[in-house]
């Protein structure tokens, strides 16, 4: 029985090891590329905004005291939209879809800056652990629940911004603030049908990297996700010094749905409406309706000749947005 015994302790053991040496082998021997200057499939055109049309940046203070900036597009109406900005860059590029829906008093907007982007970020392309993101949002929404108590809050958000909102409501704690969700062109998951990374050139991912981080972690091993897995192709033209073009493991999966996306739609037991353009350059968005049928409120609308930024910038992707926001 002790022979038995010390086999079975060697052969785990052993295993153990094999296992981690593979994942620390995929970790040491890979790497991410660097970002290019150049990105000729998605239009950074629409990027640009009117400084002059911004309301000012704004402070609030997360639940571990770091202070987080967002901006408010202030209008009469008795809803509040809280609208999340997508990988690479911060909240500025929302500013048409922010302004029109403000403008037309539709909702008022806010559009907070992720930790770990902006300006001036206290470090740049990193959270703290994962699911901080999420943290960060929950505490945004109960700021502004608190703020307008008695008016709804949606919560929406565009590319990876969508993905987050599908992440948080699939944690399950806007459910009792938030009224609605409006996702524009959101990240699924990259085994979801809609994803297209390897044809739109926008992101550089270290799957190498991503496998030996995800294995470390299923063993319950975290030192190393401090380590950048993905990096981003925004062209020389259009960058400032405000973007964020690497991310660490901690930040790129905290902005995503987990590996089980289709349970963090289906919790989104509120209305749902998703909105992108039919050429969108990031995303097959014909694939939306499929990727939603565990959702029996969710609408979508898909846009003629739209690209990935077009839902923000596009007349018709306003008019349909206010219109949903207005139903009863």
């Amino acid at each position: 029985m002790k022979k038995i015994f010390k086999t079975l302790v060697i052969s785990v053991v052993s295993s153990a090891g094999i296992y981690l040496c593979l994942a620390y082998g995929l970790l040491f021997f890979s790497e991410v590329e660097q970002p290019s200057g150049e990105m000729k499939n998605l239009n950074f055109e629409q990027v640009k905004t009117d400084e002059k049309a911004l309301p000012e940046l704004k402070e609030y203070e997360a639940r571990d005291g770091t202070p987080l900036t967002y901006r408010h597009y202030e209008s009469s109406a008795d809803q509040i939209l809280i609208l999340l900005h997508g990988s690479g860059y911060h909240s500025r590029y929302l500013e048409p879809l922010a302004n029109y829906l403000a403008n037309e008093n539709v909702s008022s907007v806010y559009t907070p800056n992720f930790r770990g982007h902006g300006a001036n970020p206290e470090r740049r392309g990193t959270i703290d652990y994962i699911g901080q993101i999420e943290h960060d949002i929950q505490d945004f929404i109960q700021l502004v629940n608190k703020r307008h108590p008695d008016q709804s809050i949606v919560l929406g958000g565009h590319s990876s911004g969508g993905g987050t909102v599908i992440r948080t409501a699939g944690g399950g704690s806007p459910h009792d603030v938030v009224d609605k969700y409006l996702l524009l062109a959101p990240y699924i998951h990259h085994n979801a049908p809609t994803n297209n990374s390897s044809e739109s050139g926008w992101a550089n991912v270290s799957v190498p990297r991503m496998i030996g981080l995800s294995m470390l972690n299923q063993a319950g091993i975290g030192h190393m996700n401090d380590t950048d897995v993905i990096s981003f192709n925004m062209p020389d033209e259009y960058r400032d010094g405000t973007e964020t073009l690497t991310y660490d493991y901690r930040l790129q999966v905290s902005m995503h749905p987990g590996n089980e996306y289709e349970k963090d739609i289906a919790s989104m037991n509120d209305e749902v409406l998703v909105v992108a353009g039919r050429e969108d350059e990031s995303f097959h968005a014909e694939k939306y309706e499929k990727v939603f049928n565990v959702q029996e409120q969710a609408e979508i609308i898909l846009l003629n000749d739209l690209s990935h930024f077009g839902p923000i910038h596009n007349e018709q992707s306003h008019e349909e947005i206010a219109a949903w926001l207005t139903s009863p």
